[in-house]
């Protein structure tokens, strides 16, 4: 009994190494160079332009929601729609990929 008792031991060991060998090692990159560097300004306005359209897509689900619930009128959500529908349409037409034209918006909007 005690021979398999100690060889479970052992192949417990073993396999608690195996799975913690790799938070063991020492990693070959410093922190230093673990880490992103800023983005440029056209990484930045795509940035912003694709949150604006997640915002913007968001407020859209939000006002469909109340206006199903009932909670937003028919005549305010027709007011409400319109400019929501445009920010969104504006942001995802500026962060079309079309070489020359999209990299335009871009810089235009910014």
């Amino acid at each position: 009994m005690s021979v398999w008792l100690s060889l479970g031991v052992v192949l417990a060991v073993a396999a608690v190494v195996v799975v913690a060998l790799p938070f063991l090692r020492r990693p070959g990159i410093t922190a230093a160079e673990d880490r992103l560097g800023e983005p440029d300004e056209l990484e930045r306005r795509r940035l912003e332009l694709a949150e604006e359209r997640d915002r913007a897509l968001a407020a859209l689900k939000e006002l469909e929601f109340d206006h199903r619930t009932g909670k937003v009128s028919d005549e305010d959500y027709r007011e409400l729609v319109g400019p929501l529908r445009r920010r969104a349409a504006e942001a995802l037409r500026a962060l079309e990929p079309r070489s020359g034209e999209a990299e335009a918006k871009v810089h235009a909007r910014g």
